[in-house]
């Protein structure tokens, strides 16, 4: 059920070191998140040795080279947990049975993943596991694609001594309280992945272990409807489950999906790969593929669920056309379609000349989209009119990148904001325009990362849980260029500027030209303050927080 990917800049080449030749990293889920150290270790695993980076747990360098350890608390995507013991494996020289999932490979270490003491351990925790979950796998929504199920069938369990139906059985109602997916307690392993992975994935925090011991249990803030909750419905918790304690409600109507497409969110920006899940002809579900380079499998409410669009009663489906905005449209086939079409854009260039007509994209169109459309605007109607709507709110901007950088887009990819330490937000809103990116930065503040926003507004990544306050700047609208001005004055007169940098990739006489306009104290934080609205202090902060930062990061909207 989990198809995650923790980026790292760690690469494996199968096939060699021991790895499985056969081995797809966005297929399977490894167990724990890749280690970034470029020191190796060699060890052995039954029998087998194999090279992976210093830091890998022995259950991710397992399944590199394609050794099976059966799991149910660790993923990929989190943080090593080590609760469910399934993963117990011997280590020579080392007594009892370590957790694979926490323990780091070691030089020369010799791991042993399957004997008899190991399968009797593994069929016993199994055991009680299933001792408190109901058998009703026939009739559950997540039959043939539950990992509880799964593991079951892997340790060899074939009798259970303890009933699962009694006092001590959490025997709870179904929340169908949020529109996407039904949370059924009774289902609960209390893995903690749901948890973790709200907490560490999406940033959210909405959920939490209750109780101690045989009574804890997962709930929703204090214990409220996940819709009374702090939930976003981005569906990590429900992409983390490994039973069907919490699933999506178009699989438990429709069944299991049986072929998949891989597909691109057409939401926002950021371009989330999802694996469209069908059942013939019919969209089940959206599921966050881990290949993508832009979510690694982590989505949005929208991506994850708000796919009605696509199988909508009103939406079009068949080409239509009409004479003239008074008639009622009249279902046609492609090529009447194409036909009439060409015909009255020719009949309009003839009337008017070759420039009366041109083609403008939407900013929800792919680039391949408005490729095409700019190859049909000067191919076929022989000139340049042709334009994106994406174009038009970004121009300023993209022009002032082209000139300086020489790129007149973003020079970041999404995976460096975990290298930043320093994040400047300006006049953008990324937990709501950018959901996926906005957990990502979420992430990255709780590692640490200082936060500077400058927005009129307080938004909500101001409001990370775990994270350090970071600094508003409130400015008044309209009076960006004001303050950028004004932090860059703080910076260039407090001789805070990178000089090796200047020199070496900079225009001198423009740069001196543009350093000796900023030093004047007309656009002093002083001088300023009357414009932005912001103390001429908290706009001195934050010039210095950032020149002085390590990794310093821009994104602006």
């Amino acid at each position: 059920m989990l198809h995650y990917y923790d980026p790292s800049t760690q690469s494996y080449e199968p096939g060699k070191n021991g790895l499985n030749p056969d081995f797809d990293r966005f297929s399977l889920d490894l167990g724990t998140p890749a280690s970034v150290s470029e020191n190796l270790v060699s060890m052995s695993i039954d029998g087998r040795e194999i090279t992976v980076p210093e830091g890998t747990s022995v259950l991710r360098a397992a399944a590199l080279a394609g050794i099976n350890i059966p799991k149910l608390c660790a993923s990929d995507n989190l943080e090593p947990f080590g609760s469910c013991r399934l993963c117990a494996v011997e280590i020579e020289g080392r007594r009892g049975y370590p957790a694979s999932c926490t323990t780091p490979v070691a030089e020369g270490m010799d791991v042993t993943t399957q004997n008899g003491k190991l399968a009797k351990l593994r069929r016993n925790i199994m055991e009680l596991y299933i001792s408190d979950h109901p058998l009703d796998c026939l009739t559950c929504p997540a039959n043939g694609d539950c990992e509880l199920q799964d593991v079951a069938g892997a340790v060899g369990l074939r009798e259970v001594r303890y009933g699962f139906e009694g006092e001590n059985h959490l025997d709870a109602e179904i929340d169908d309280s949020n529109p996407y997916f039904s949370f059924d307690p009774s289902k609960c392993i209390v893995c903690s992945r749901c948890v973790r992975a709200c907490e560490e994935v999406q940033g959210t925090f909405a959920l939490t272990i209750e109780g101690r011991g045989f009574d804890s249990k997962v709930v929703a803030s204090q214990n409220d409807p996940f819709m009374d909750s702090e939930c976003v419905s981005c569906g990590a918790c429900v992409q983390a489950c490994p039973t069907s304690t919490l699933m999506e409600k178009t699989v438990i109507d429709a069944g299991q999906p049986e072929h998949s497409v891989v597909t691109t969110c057409a939401y926002c920006g950021v371009g989330c790969s999802f694996k469209a899940e069908m059942k013939g002809d019919q969209l089940v579900r959206m599921v966050p593929y881990k290949g993508g380079d832009a979510n690694h499998g982590h989505s949005c409410v929208k991506g994850r669920f708000a796919f009605g669009y696509a199988t909508h009663k009103d939406r079009i489906k068949e080409p239509m056309i009409r004479d003239s905005i008074n008639d009622p449209w009249k279902v046609v086939s492609w090529d009447e379609a194409l036909a009439f079409s060409a015909s009255k854009l020719k009949g309009i260039q003839a009337q008017y000349g070759r420039e009366s007509i041109g083609g403008i994209t939407s900013s929800r169109c792919t680039n391949e989209e408005t490729y095409l459309v700019q190859k049909m605007v000067r191919a076929a109607f022989g000139n340049n009119n042709t334009d994106t709507c994406a174009r038009v709110c970004h121009s300023p901007t993209g022009y002032g990148l082209k000139t300086t950088l020489g790129e007149s887009a973003g020079t970041q990819t999404f995976d460096s904001v975990m290298k930043a330490d320093t994040i400047v937000v300006i006049g953008a809103n990324p937990t709501d325009a950018h959901p996926v990116f906005g957990s990502l930065m979420r992430k990255r503040l709780r590692q640490g990362a200082k936060l500077i926003v400058i927005d009129p507004r307080q938004i909500d990544i101001l409001n990370t849980p775990h994270a350090s306050e970071g600094l508003h700047l409130p400015l008044r609208p309209g009076t960006n260029v004001a303050m950028v001005n004004a932090m860059a004055h703080v910076i260039v007169n407090e001789g805070l500027e990178d000089t090796d940098f200047i020199n070496s990739r900079c225009d001198t006489e423009a740069y001196s030209t543009w350093r000796t306009f900023i030093a004047q104290e007309r656009n002093s934080p002083e001088a300023m303050e009357e414009v932005t609205g912001v103390s001429a202090a908290k706009v001195r902060e934050a010039a210095r927080e950032y020149a002085k930062a390590g990794n310093g990061a821009i994104y602006y909207g």
